[in-house]
């Protein structure tokens, strides 16, 4: 069963009654919701009440006419996009209109019914953006939530402010933070906030994506550009097309792919693997960090001219330790979507509960903080979350550490123990077997390099030995 769309609202002013008529019926029969005004003074009656995504005005008219019409809302902070009718002896007008008051578009009388239609999809969209972008400013101010980010804190207010302000550019944005602090989430908001939140939002794991494959999947290939290109694949930056592309863990991405990366930037073109041809882009670039750059820029790992590329804008984010003020506020807006989610009725956290959730340190932030919660939500299933309901160990005394076998060398997992960390232990019981010999250690556990090095990372291990 389809999902019913919602209605757009036009709002037709025109002091011709004839006119006003014929043309609300007209736009009617496209599918939109109408209303008509007099004059000037009239719609700004019934703007307040219709809440229209478009509005279709003439402008000589009685009272009020188009153009104070337009300056008061103006004046007002803005009001839907106008499309403007005019005579041919108004047409300098009609231009100084769209200049200087904002308006959307005009259309010289008589309207072609064409050309009507085709702007008001157009202004539609818009509308109904401004709109978006008018309640996240909303959800901010009354709950501290922009998009799908959380906090009332000082420091997440600092956060939304700056997201805020960069959105509407087109400024290239570097937002850094430990892993599970919410960095594609602040991307996200970045998007939604700014005049692209039409296109789309392609995001790519730098650390999670081979070196083989990096440079087509950021920049797409053609058909038997390299064994295995069967057909032609287009790449993140042709996908985010009039969007946004997020670059997350930047700091994991080839210094070789690094270098083509910038000239794309640089250019604003892209070129397939094994094409013979430039696309033209028109991209916003995010990129995302979960350590600073600047020991990689030092040791030769990354480029300094492309972090100058992308560090245009820095936004940090704060761990969750340092915004624990926000744990109730967050916490409550993670019960709300792990009960739609899991079909639970959980409604509330007990005072203890509250108590460990503040007192631990959260290493793993927002992430872990919502792993901890939904293991919780599962098994109280309803009512209030208690002690018993987190996992084992939590906050408390620490669950037994695994054990190795004195003769046969195996790894002993006591029950309770997550995936996570039985994970751990394996990777560094191998590692102390090969003698921190890594290359040895990952054909050892069956992974690659790279993903025993991002694991080594996360865990905050100092390696040593040679590889």
């Amino acid at each position: 069963m389809e999902t019913e769309r919602p209605v757009t609202r036009v709002l037709v002013v025109d002091d011709e009654e004839s006119q006003r008529t014929a043309l609300a019926s007209m736009i009617a029969l496209w599918g939109y919701a109408v209303e008509t005004a007099g004059d000037g003074l009239e719609a700004l009656e019934k703007l307040s009440s219709f809440g229209a995504h478009v509005m279709v005005t003439d402008l000589m008219m009685p009272r009020m006419d188009g153009q104070e019409l337009l300056r008061r809302l103006k004046a007002q902070g803005g009001g839907p996009p106008a499309i403007v009718q005019t005579a041919f002896g108004n047409l300098e007008t009609s231009i100084s209109v769209i200049h200087d008051l904002g308006a959307f578009w005009f259309l010289e009388k008589p309207v072609q019914s064409q050309a009507l239609r085709l702007l008001l999809e157009r202004a539609a969209q818009q509308g109904k953006l401004a709109e978006h972008a008018e309640r996240l400013e909303r959800q901010l101010s009354n709950r501290g939530v922009l998009g799908e980010m959380v906090g009332a804190s000082s420091k997440m207010r600092e956060v939304f402010a700056l997201i805020q302000q960069v959105a509407p550019s087109r400024a290239a944005v570097l937002i850094s933070g430990e892993s599970g602090t919410g960095k594609e989430l602040a991307a996200r908001a970045i998007h939604l906030l700014s005049t692209r939140r039409a296109g789309p939002f392609v995001a790519i794991n730098c650390a999670a994506m081979p070196d083989t494959l990096m440079e087509s999947e950021l920049f797409g290939h053609e058909k038997g550009a390299f064994t295995g290109a069967v057909e032609r694949r287009a790449g993140c930056f042709e996908l985010a097309q009039n969007g946004t592309v997020l670059l997350d863990e930047i700091g994991d991405m080839p210094v070789g792919t690094q270098a083509k990366l910038l000239r794309v930037l640089e250019d604003g073109r892209v070129r397939r693997l094994g094409g013979k041809s430039e696309i033209q882009l028109d991209v916003r670039v995010i990129a995302a960090t979960n350590a600073p750059l600047d020991n990689a820029i030092r040791e030769g790992k990354f480029r300094e001219d492309l972090f100058y590329r992308l560090n245009v804008f820095p936004i940090p984010l704060p761990p969750l330790r340092d915004r624990k003020d926000d744990m109730p506020v967050l916490a409550g807006a993670l019960l709300e979507d792990l009960n739609r989610k899991h079909g639970t009725k959980v409604t509330e956290i007990s005072a203890e509960v509250n108590d460990r959730l503040r007192s631990y340190n959260w290493p793993g932030n927002v992430r872990e903080l919502r792993n901890v919660l939904e293991r919780a939500v599962i098994v109280a299933g309803e009512g209030t979350i208690q002690s018993m309901h987190l996992p084992p160990g939590f906050g408390g005394a620490p669950m037994p550490a695994p054990t190795l076998g004195s003769d046969s060398g195996e790894l002993r997992i006591p029950v309770g123990f997550t995936i996570e960390q039985a994970e751990r232990a394996l990777i560094e019981l191998t590692l102390e077997h090969t003698k921190h010999n890594k290359t040895r250690a990952a054909e050892i556990l069956g992974i690659s390099q790279k993903t025993l090095f991002n694991k080594l990372k996360e865990y905050g291990a100092q390696g040593a030995g040679a590889a």
